[in-house]
């Protein structure tokens, strides 16, 4: 490794000893890279760190379920739906009904409902009587549902079965003042669509049964081989007197087999899995940001040897006004003459020579040295993959 420094600071040093014209600034620039790669070197070339499997996967078949259901907010001070909103009024009509009331759709005129739509996720393990958070959105007309009250509301799954009940309360946050539109009008964040804090009430459980027939499986969070078979590496290593309980199905599952004296409290064998550290291995890339000019690089990226030019023609138009006058006691008028003066400016071209050795962040500090911007490195650096010199998937965010 330190060889390898010596080399790539030595081809630096020969560049910069060749070139006719060095300015203070950029030899001050330089041998203060110089200093820094000598001080970030064991950074540089650093492997990933360590984890433990738990942020980086998760046991399949603990998931959240979706829930979704149609109901009614009333208490409105008049900023539900309009009488043209047939969802509701046909709503409003059923429920009444329901209640023993019969009323005729045309005589309604409640402009204090709003139909609306109710979403809630559903967590792993929740049991019955559980209270999950849910949230209410307009689907009518109306300018606001802040402050009314849902009715109850059936929350059904993708089965079709009712998993939760939801009612309570509306708060959005938001407001509306005014009436038309224009600087008549004020909103504040979105008045349509709010929450309601624990306001559904879980009926019916999902069960997860971990540990049936005495197997698990992890998912990994990034999919890669050879993460996979350092995890099943790592269990087995710390279950090594049941033999190899895990295998590495494929890049992005791990099946474990439960020990025998574990099959009785498969949550702590879980536990005690997901405390195991292990060294996860990604591909090696770059990603950068051409709105702010930000490079973000992985410790893996390799480069080739290759030639950089980096430099830019300039050309500067100005214009100028003058005035001349005439003698003293002459006949002349005054007369005012535009001059225009061009100059060309080629900055001098700066090359780098980088060795095979060197990596991402030894370019860009070489290029920041040589006057190149956070734009100039992106562009080289999409040229040199584009030449295959840089082994590493470029991300542009």
């Amino acid at each position: 490794m330190l060889n390898s420094v010596k080399a790539f600071l030595l081809k630096y040093l020969t560049y910069f000893s060749s070139t006719v014209v060095i300015s203070v600034k950029r030899l001050t620039i330089f041998f203060t890279m110089i200093c820094c790669l000598a001080l970030l070197t064991s950074t540089v070339f650093a492997e990933s760190a360590m984890t433990r499997i738990k942020d980086i996967a998760k046991i399949q078949g603990v998931r959240s379920n979706q829930l979704m259901g149609y109901g009614l907010v009333v208490g409105l001070p008049g900023t539900g739906d309009s009488d043209d909103t047939v969802q509701m009024i046909q709503s409003t009509v059923a429920m009444l009904k329901n209640f023993g009331i019969t009323i005729n759709a045309d005589d309604l005129d409640t402009d204090n409902v709003a139909a609306v739509m109710v979403t809630a996720t559903l967590p792993p393990f929740v049991r019955e009587g559980d209270t999950i958070d849910v949230t209410i959105s307009s689907m009518g007309d109306a300018d606001s549902i802040q402050g009314g009250t849902l009715l109850q509301t059936p929350l059904r799954a993708a089965d079709g079965e009712v998993y939760a009940v939801a009612q309570g309360p509306v708060s959005t946050g938001g407001f509306v003042a005014g009436n038309g539109g224009g600087n008549s009008r004020a909103q504040r964040n979105f008045p349509t669509v709010g929450t309601t804090p624990n306001g559904a009430i879980v009926e019916r459980t999902v069960e997860d049964d971990l540990g049936k027939n005495g197997q698990l499986s992890l998912s990994l969070s990034n999919m890669d081989f050879t993460t996979a078979t350092r995890v099943a590496n790592s269990i087995n290593a710390a279950y090594s007197q049941y033999g190899n309980i895990a295998r590495a199905a494929n890049p992005g599952r791990i099946d474990i087999r439960i020990p025998p004296g574990y099959r009785s409290n498969v949550v702590g064998f879980i536990a005690s899995i997901e405390s195991l550290p292990i060294r996860p291995d990604n591909v090696a890339k770059v990603v950068f940001s051409e709105r702010t000019g930000t490079i973000v690089m992985g410790g893996d990226v390799s480069v080739d040897e290759c030639a950089i030019t980096q430099g830019g023609l300039s050309i500067k138009v100005q214009r100028d006004t003058q005035v001349n006058q005439p003698n003293p006691f002459s006949y002349g008028t005054t007369m005012v003459t535009r001059t225009e003066d061009t100059n060309v400016d080629e900055e001098m071209s700066s090359s780098v020579v980088i060795p095979a050795t060197t990596s991402i962040s030894d370019i860009v500090g070489a290029l920041n040295a040589v006057g190149a911007t956070p734009r100039d490195c992106i562009s080289i650096l999409q040229a040199m993959k584009a030449a295959g010199a840089i082994h590493a998937v470029l991300e542009i965010i």
